[in-house]
């Protein structure tokens, strides 16, 4: 292969063919922005705080920043080569066809289950005004909804996304404007003792410890998944090529703001002491300083942070089979797209499978969610896991000469990579070690036995497909 097709193919970052650019740049920088808020903060934060008091802020200020190492080596494959369903695609040209089989699989397996808990946790929220209502026919009507706007385009997506994520970011934004009122001025109910020094005055800063803290390590980075979306939408950017190390290189301030900042302020109003388990810091904090309404006002918005993250489920879930069926990993008639050039066929199985976690729930409500956010997290540590080693082996094919530099390198090469590598590694021995999070573990084996069956029935069948592994990466043709 030429230098001059590998140049050509990176620099127009030819998606798969026939996707719609329809998201601008406006949608790109709120789909970013809405992957770093979800439910992992207006819920989880509660049951950490429980575990780590004040402590919760710098394991989230930690786990942010092996986030940024993760993205920016995620940005600069994007900038080499922009394919929309890119996890799976950078894993199978620089791990091998089998391991973005896997990847591929094993991201729609993350928002499927992501999906299952959000639609039925939205179903929970709507209780708070209708609770008449059947819990399965509020999450049945969601998911026809969010179902329809994925099949009519990705502009509509797009502009869903980006009044879900400024909902959000409303919300958050008015919660430290309002705390830092209470702490600078004393007023509500909260006025009195409201203090910085909250952070510390119960037992310190860590008061159960380094090691329980370090347990919560886990649960902030469910809070995280979602973060590389901005990943999945390479391929239908109007321009990638601006757009994507914008909403990059923003990541930092976003979480300084949205989670630091946030939680900061939360934990200096009211302290540690008040949350637990299933309370969220936000509607808890918005209480304690008696705002009307304000149980009401924080319901919507968690609300719409679940039907954002279920709405970015199908967007992700319909790319990545057919990303999947392009590269002969998954049936062929998933790569056909729909007269909106969105892939309907995709979308629509994955619909299918997020009713049956509406009905799990349904059966097993109390334990469910907890489940299947596990199971996320684990599925999002692979996927994470292989965007860093295929930039470590992205950047020795660089070095070596074999493979043009990308217009947007990560700081410090591949050694930021590496870091997040073994953090990473770290967070899945918490897991392991966790009692109640393990369970994760044995599921993700069970689909990893599942999908290595799936890899021999598929060799059988079409021995080509693994003509790819171990070979230079072929540009010329992606997907």
């Amino acid at each position: 292969m030429t230098s001059s097709k590998v140049t050509d193919a990176a620099a127009t970052g030819a998606p798969e063919e026939g996707y719609e650019r329809g998201l601008g740049s406006r949608q790109v920088q709120m789909i970013a922005i809405g992957g770093a808020i979800g439910v992992g903060l207006f819920l989880g934060a509660g049951a950490n705080i429980a575990k780590a008091g004040p402590s919760i802020i710098l394991m989230y200020a930690l786990a942010g920043v092996i986030v940024f190492f993760i993205m920016r080596a995620l940005g600069e494959l994007l900038l080499y080569r922009p394919v929309s369903g890119s996890f799976a695609e950078y894993s199978r040209e620089f791990l091998g066809p089998f391991f973005g089989y896997f990847t591929g699989w094993t991201y729609w397996l993350m928002w499927v289950v992501t999906c299952m808990a959000e639609l039925t946790a939205a179903a929970i929220y709507v209780d708070y005004w209708f609770n008449g209502v059947p819990r399965w026919v509020t999450a049945l009507v969601f998911t026809v909804v969010l179902f329809g706007v994925n099949l009519i385009s990705v502009k509509l997506f797009g502009e869903l996304e980006f009044w879900f994520s400024m909902v959000k970011v409303t919300a958050i934004i008015g919660m430290i404007v309002i705390g830092l009122g209470v702490l600078t001025f004393g007023f509500s109910n909260a006025g009195d003792t409201a203090s910085v020094t909250n952070l510390w005055a119960f037992d310190g800063f860590f008061p159960k410890g380094v090691g329980s803290s370090l347990m919560t390590l886990q649960g902030v980075m469910f809070a995280y998944l979602a973060v590389e979306l901005v990943g999945v939408t390479a391929g239908e950017s109007e321009n990638p090529e601006k757009t994507l190390p914008k909403a990059i290189n923003t990541l930092p301030w976003r979480i300084a703001l949205f989670y630091v900042g946030a939680l900061t302020v939360i934990l200096c109003v009211v302290k540690w002491t008040e949350f637990a388990d299933g309370v969220s810091p936000f509607v808890k904090a918005f209480g304690m300083i008696g705002i009307p309404a304000g149980a009401g006002i924080v319901n919507f918005v968690v609300l719409t942070a679940a039907l954002s993250s279920a709405n970015s489920g199908m967007y992700s879930t319909g790319r990545m089979l057919r990303n999947l069926a392009e590269s002969g990993e998954a049936p062929k008639i998933f790569a056909k797209l729909s007269s909106t050039k969105t892939p309907a066929l995709g979308i629509t199985v994955s619909m299918l499978f997020m009713c049956v976690g509406v009905v799990l729930n349904y059966v097993v409500p109390e334990k469910a969610f907890g489940y299947v956010t596990s199971i996320a997290t684990a599925a999002g540590i692979w996927t994470w896991l292989m965007i860093l080693i295929s930039h470590v082996l992205y950047r020795r094919a660089v070095v070596a000469g074999r493979l043009p530099a990308s217009s947007f390198p990560a700081p410090g090469g591949s050694v930021c990579s590496w870091i997040a590598i073994v953090f990473l590694l770290f967070v899945t021995g918490l897991i392991a070690y966790d009692s109640d999070a393990r369970v994760c573990l044995y599921v993700m084996a069970g689909w990893a036995v599942a999908l290595g069956i799936g890899w021999v029935v598929l060799k059988n069948r079409n021995p080509q497909i693994t003509a790819r592994g171990g070979e230079e990466p072929e540009l010329e043709k992606v997907g």
